[in-house]
């Protein structure tokens, strides 16, 4: 057959392949009976054509083996690709052996480990045959031999695993990253968030490798900056967040329902219902996805009817309603009180929408009747489960038991959540904080003893407040501040003019048998007073002072927040664990039930 036969028949497979296996067959015949066997590139295309029949699989498999002699690893690299990418991981990880064999030549090179990784990332039981093939392709190529693809593959695939630390390792390797590596390691960042109060950390170096890419040539995409704006709202950079809103307007950039979604919930997060509201009303299209972050924004402001009505219009709209759904909606209930609304949505959402009650919606049931005060009814639900309460529903209802002095049941409760988590510190503390509503220092001193003998710590208070751009943290007691001084100067102020106004520290929020005098003093350094001051200090008169703490805020720093909001005139508006506190003239948006 002549060169131009050759040509055209590969020019067939490149641009319009055969449609059936049996057509599969008869080219592959004519590759023998023509000659065009002997001759790799042709070889390369009719391999790709095979493996996208299941059934040819085996023929493909038989075609390389019977292929002339290679000179390097293109016609395996080509099957193995292809398999790959049509998500026959195990096939193609199969394939790759054969190059493994001490017989086999030659050995695998940088154009073998890419599409594997991609499809190891692709498919979480695959995740420990792509470690393996890290270890590979470091023994074959060496550490200085893999090229920058390569390190881009792999940091594709921890970021997808969740392997931060190597993610990050491989990508500092890389000396010019593409677009797409940098979404990678932005992504395994955003990946790491949790909840809403979750992984500072990570969003602070995620907002770090950004200003970094910033200097670089790259442009962002829609892609990058929906890592961008989750990792603002987890980190409360209001600033960050509205600038990376301003890029996508200012860039001309699609407002489609990823980054809507993204922005929504960093509003949400960083304190701006109103700007949440106002993207999610923009929005050309809202999906699930916009409807269940706007609902889950109300949840956390506490905003539990217009959740509710948010939610009636989705229904009415006609979008798909879903388990995230539900949660959002049931935890709008608990934090507003709705207990009747909430009960019904539980019972209701498996005959109305199909969706089978999981763990997460029951802890949230959980939640909404321990609020309220009715403990019993909700420990007989933990009871009544179909599977086994998780540590998170325990937490929930011991907190509720403290609330309502349900010292017995919260005892009880404590006790199996231990078992449950017996190296948590958190769980110690509920118990600490238990013993000390009712004076049992005797119980406190035990739990502090057993914590030593475990060696577990309590995690630290934390809190940070952004001024101007520039996110300062405070911890419990923290003099580390530049302004350290001024802040504790400031934080005297405050405590004499709390106390002319008729504030009771609320001394049983100190685990410790310890003076009344020196509870007191604990107090004042708690970390969201120590952000309060600063702000009071450092911004604006008049200015709305947004606060994040990584813990629950304790009774007594709520009370004098709402306080402290009216003597100076001052929105406080408060981020802890469990929700946002809204503070304003003496008042909290949370009307005292948090």
């Amino acid at each position: 057959m002549k060169n131009s036969n050759h040509r055209e028949i590969t020019l067939i497979l490149e641009t319009s392949p055969p449609k059936s296996p049996a057509t599969f067959k008869q080219l592959h015949a004519l590759f023998v009976t023509s000659g065009l066997a002997l001759h790799t590139y042709p070889l390369s295309r009719l391999l790709r054509g095979l493996a996208a029949f299941p059934p040819l699989h085996s023929h493909a498999a038989a075609v390389l083996r019977h292929a002339p002699p290679p000179s390097s690893p293109f016609l395996s690299n080509t099957l193995t690709s292809s398999l790959a990418a049509r998500g026959h991981t195990l096939l193609a990880l199969s394939l790759y052996s054969l190059l493994l064999s001490p017989f086999s030549s030659p050995k695998p090179n940088n154009h073998t480990y890419p599409s594997l990784l991609k499809a190891c990332a692709a498919s979480p039981p695959s995740a420990r045959h792509g470690r393996s093939l890290h270890a590979h392709l470091i023994k074959f190529l060496g550490d200085d031999g893999v090229d920058s693809f390569v390190r881009a593959a792999l940091v594709n695939f921890y970021s997808k695993c969740g392997r931060i630390a190597a993610c990050r390792y491989i990508f500092d390797q890389i000396p010019d990253p593409d677009l797409p590596t940098w979404n990678s390691i932005l992504s395994a960042y955003a990946r790491r968030r949790s909840n809403y109060l979750g992984c500072a950390d990570s969003a602070a170096e995620a907002l770090a490798l950004f200003e970094k890419l910033q200097f670089s040539s790259i442009r962002p995409n829609e892609i990058t900056l929906v890592a961008l704006i989750g990792a603002c709202g987890d980190f409360g950079a209001l600033c960050d967040g509205a600038w990376a809103h301003a890029y996508v307007v200012r860039n001309n950039l699609v407002l489609n329902r990823f980054v809507g979604t993204a922005l929504i919930e960093m509003y949400a997060k960083c304190g701006r219902l109103d700007l949440a509201h106002q993207v999610f009303d923009a929005l050309p299209q809202r999906d699930t996805l916009c409807y269940n972050a706007m609902i889950r924004g109300l949840a956390i402001h506490g905003h539990g009817r217009r959740a509710l009505t948010l939610f009636d219009k989705m229904r009415f709209d006609g979008t798909e309603v879903d388990d995230v759904t539900m949660v959002a909606v049931l935890c709008a209930c608990a934090h507003a009180g709705l207990v009747a609304e909430g009960r019904n949505c539980f019972t209701t959402m498996e005959v109305d929408f199909g969706i089978t009650p999981r763990i997460e919606h029951f802890g949230c049931l959980v939640d909404l009747l321990g609020r309220a005060g009715l403990v019993e009814e909700a420990e007989d639900v933990l009871r009544r489960m179909s599977m086994k309460p998780n540590a998170a529903m325990y937490r929930s209802l011991i907190r509720a038991c403290r609330i309502h002095n349900e010292t017995e049941i919260g005892e009880r409760l404590i006790r199996k959540l231990i078992q449950l988590e017996p190296e948590h510190g958190g769980n110690y503390v509920l118990s600490s904080n238990l013993y000390a509503d009712i004076n049992q220092w005797d119980g406190v001193d035990r739990v502090r003893k057993a914590m030593k003998a475990k060696g577990i710590d309590k995690t630290p208070g934390s809190s940070t407040v952004e001024i101007g751009g520039v996110t300062h943290e405070f911890l419990l007691g923290d003099r580390r501040h530049p302004l350290s001084k001024e802040v504790y100067s400031m934080l005297d102020e405050i405590e004499r003019r709390l106390l002319q106004h008729g504030h009771s520290p609320r001394t049983k929020e100190v685990l410790f048998d310890v003076e009344e005098e020196d509870k007191e003093d604990a107090l004042t350094c708690h970390s969201e007073r120590l952000a309060i001051a600063f702000a009071l200090l450092s911004s604006e008169k008049g200015a709305t002072i947004r606060i994040i703490k990584n813990l629950r805020v304790c009774g007594d720093c709520h009370a004098s927040s709402k306080l402290i909001s009216r003597i100076y005139e001052r929105e406080i508006i408060m981020r802890d664990r469990s929700r946002f506190h809204h503070f304003r003239d003496g008042v909290c948006s949370c009307s005292d039930y948090w």
